[in-house]
């Protein structure tokens, strides 16, 4: 497993973007704040620019798994740790 801390900047924009690997592919992600929702929302575009998948950051608790982007990938699962503030990839 690969933790990523998700560590936004007010400043930036977008205010935090990575990389990931996904199913043996790289993909961009890209996490925007949502005045309206009052939530972050995550996008990941694949290496054309394509948007694979987007929707809102779901922090998955301690002990249980809410991966984002479901039936998305075969072999690999994204999460977002809300107690620990770190992005878990697997494999």
């Amino acid at each position: 497993m690969t933790l990523i801390p998700f560590t936004p900047a007010d400043n930036a924009t977008p205010p935090f973007q990575t990389l990931f690997q996904l199913d043996g592919a790289t993909y961009q992600g890209v996490v925007t704040w949502n005045f309206y929702a009052q939530r972050w929302y995550l996008s990941l575009i694949d290496q054309s620019g394509q948007t694979a998948w987007h929707g809102p950051l779901i922090g998955s608790p301690l002990g249980y798994d809410m991966p984002l982007a479901p039936g998305v990938f075969q072999s690999s699962s994204l999460l977002y740790r809300a107690d620990t503030g770190n992005f878990e990839v697997s494999p």
